[in-house]
């Protein structure tokens, strides 16, 4: 490990969140003579200058690699150089790898003692190095463009759930991005394996070059009794379907499991149904694919939710989707609610009723006032959450409370009338 080489040095975690404050822990515990220090943007706007007086920087995903001034190392990399490439499972994808990866951790506990969901997803590696495993453990490895752009080493099961543009501000192109997912099967050798949605082109390019074996997803098993709706979750299913089957996993025991997995929060999400309006929460669909997929799984839709921090996307083909669907009632949030109201005005004899608002409130309250009953209200934004909310986890907690607040309002309001 490249560690070892810095016993006596000085080391710096470059970035102190959840996945630096893990770093720190891990090398104090693991590596006590390195001297370790701490830079983070909540320093000061020099806090990159701390590198000068170090002798290698452990980088966090959050900071571009561009960045960096000094050798420097990952987690990651640090992860895959303490543990065997026959027990990481990695699952990537611009979306949909946060389910496909849960359900394949929640397929293979049916048989496996020992498993981990690790990664992007939220528990960071590291951290789970810091308690008790085995040559038996097997870690299914959530896996970021940003965490995979400067990966040395790839997974024995590699899987990529889908593709499109994402996250270009960071990579500095679509390209980059793309190069930088691939990077999770630039290292496999001849007895790994390459799981791949192959409705994506690219995809199937990547395939025909890949040094081990590359399955495509199956398709010949997809339980009916799912609590995962829409098209792209059916994709989710086939990837961890074929991922399973890799473990010799009976089918019955796969479609038991299918049966039975909960769908993450902010997932497509039924938040309930109040005042005869079904809403649903996926704040996790920050582009206009996944909103556009989002759609398609909720045909009944009539109120949605879209805008957020402006990346630059094209909504044409978004805007065709809510025309396609007689969408009635469309709220729009700033940045990008600018550019989706400018696509939608392109699409001849559609005109739906819009709020323009940067308050959830008055967005839950005109859906609460417009939306026809026995229909859905869906929050699927079509953009990043950062133009008003910390995070997509903080956008979709909040428009669950207001939901449930103004529904439990107006029924007060309806009893005192």
């Amino acid at each position: 490990m490249i560690l070892n080489l810095f016993k006596e040095k000085k080391v710096l975690i470059l970035g102190y969140g959840i996945e630096g404050k893990a770093t720190e822990s891990f090398i104090r515990t693991r590596f006590p003579d390195i001297k370790c220090g701490i830079a983070d943007q909540s320093d000061g706007p020099d806090y990159l200058k701390k590198q000068l007086d170090y002798d290698l920087v452990i980088k966090t995903p959050g900071i571009p690699k561009r960045f960096v001034t000094k050798p420097y190392t990952t987690a990651t990399n640090i992860f895959f150089e303490s543990v065997s490439r026959n027990q990481i499972i990695g699952v990537t994808g611009s979306k949909g790898k946060s389910t496909t990866a849960s359900l394949i951790a929640h397929i293979l506990r049916s048989s496996y003692n020992d498993v981990r969901l690790v990664g992007n997803i939220g528990t960071p590696v590291l951290s789970s190095l810091e308690l008790p495993y085995s040559t038996d453990t097997l870690f299914v490895f959530e896996l970021s463009s940003y965490q995979l752009d400067d990966l040395k080493y790839s997974p024995h099961i590699s899987i990529i759930v889908s593709l499109f543009p994402e996250h270009i501000p960071y990579h500095g192109s679509v390209e980059n991005y793309y190069e930088a997912k691939r990077n999770i099967i630039g290292h496999a050798n001849a007895n790994d394996y390459y799981i791949y949605n192959d409705t994506f082109k690219l995809l199937q390019t990547w395939a025909k070059d890949f040094q081990g074996t590359a399955c495509p997803y199956e398709k010949d098993l997809v339980p009916t009794n799912t609590m995962l709706i829409g098209e792209h979750n059916t994709d989710n299913i086939r990837g961890a379907i074929t991922a399973a089957r890799l473990f010799n996993i009976s089918d019955k025991d796969i479609i038991r499991c299918v049966s039975a997995f909960q769908p993450l929060p902010h997932r497509l999400e039924c938040v309930g149904e109040f005042d005869g309006i079904i809403f649903y929460d996926d704040a996790i669909s920050t582009a206009p694919e996944s909103t556009i997929a989002a759609i398609r799984a909720l045909p009944n839709t009539d109120a949605i939710f879209l805008g957020g921090e402006n990346r630059g996307f094209s909504f044409l083909k978004l805007a065709e989707e809510l025309a396609k669907h007689h969408i009635g009632n469309i709220v729009l949030f700033p940045d990008s609610g600018k550019e989706i109201a400018s696509a939608i005005k392109t699409i001849k004899d559609y005109s739906p009723r819009i709020l323009k608002t940067n308050d959830m409130s008055a967005a839950v309250q005109f859906a609460y006032t417009y939306t026809k009953k026995g229909a859905v209200c869906l929050l699927s934004t079509a953009s990043p959450s950062y133009s008003i909310w910390k995070n997509y986890k903080e956008k979709g907690s909040q428009f669950q409370t207001l939901v449930k607040y103004y529904a439990k309002k107006n029924q007060n309001t309806k009893a005192s009338s």
